[in-house]
């Protein structure tokens, strides 16, 4: 049985993840999904371990204020990675955090996919190659 570790954290990411889970099983039923997440996906059937009314803040000073909270989500769900030993991560967007998880989880066993790429664009260019070294896949929904 294949095992999937599943990262989202506000309610876009939630909903995307939702339907991927939904394409995913219908193409192989037994597959198990756990991560962070929100009500799509737990309507999905992902074991969600934090929920994204948690994750989804707004603002450096936010992001400060709860800078313990999140570094303990962090590690947790890097040793969850560790001890359950995922086929696969799939980071959806929430790039803070997914991009960092995936630097810590990759060349640890599971494929990390990302969906849903940070904005590239946006950021610089010269981000890629760093992305390109923690990511064994990248998936986008608009052709960029």
């Amino acid at each position: 049985m294949k095992s999937i570790l599943i990262i989202a954290g506000e309610i876009s990411g939630d909903m995307h993840a939702a339907g991927l889970v939904h394409a995913l099983r219908a193409r192989a039923p037994d597959t198990t999904f756990f991560g962070i997440g929100g009500p799509e996906m737990r309507a999905a059937g992902v074991e969600t371990l934090y929920d994204i009314k948690d994750m989804a803040v707004m603002g450096f000073v936010e992001v400060l204020r709860r800078f313990f909270f999140f570094r303990r989500v962090f590690n947790h769900m890097v040793a969850v990675a560790r001890e359950r030993k995922p086929d696969a991560v799939v980071l959806v967007d929430y790039p803070g955090f997914n991009l960092r998880f995936a630097a810590k989880v990759h060349g640890t066993g599971p494929k990390v996919v990302y969906y849903i790429c940070p904005q590239v664009w946006a950021w610089h260019r010269s981000r890629i190659p760093k992305m390109a070294a923690i990511m064994d896949r990248l998936i986008t929904i608009f052709p960029f």
